[in-house]
């Protein structure tokens, strides 16, 4: 892929970028936890661990897509990125199919996002082939 401005790529930049407000958001307790996670976090404790990894999580996808795009020097070659890439598609495909059966309509509403994102990702590693 070259320096890319490849649609999918940026979309899934945007996306993720808009995630990780989202997730900050909810740490910062602007939105209340217990419409995330398929309702079943129970206290503040396990609300920031799991947001915190959340974050982390997705600061790293950011990093990969980054370099992906040739949008950041990259550190780890092309063929890892992908591998991470397809590894990332196969979390968003069942974050999708757990998105379906969420307890909150909040959570099932990010059903279209994150179908979205595996889709993205896969035009992304397709593109390469």
């Amino acid at each position: 892929m070259q320096a890319t401005r490849s649609i999918p790529l940026r979309l899934l930049i945007g996306i993720t970028l808009f995630a990780l407000l989202l997730h900050v958001l909810i740490l910062i307790k602007l939105i209340p936890y217990a419409i995330t996670w398929g309702g079943r976090l129970k206290n503040d404790r396990e609300m920031y661990l799991f947001e915190s990894l959340s974050i982390i999580i997705l600061l790293f996808f950011l990093l990969v897509l980054l370099q992906k795009g040739r949008l950041l020097k990259a550190i780890l070659s092309e063929k890892a990125l992908t591998i991470i890439l397809w590894f990332y598609f196969v979390l968003f495909a069942l974050n999708t199919i757990g998105n379906v059966f969420a307890e909150t309509r909040f959570e099932q509403g990010f059903t279209v996002v994150t179908g979205s994102c595996a889709l993205l990702l896969w035009l992304i590693n397709r593109k390469q082939h």
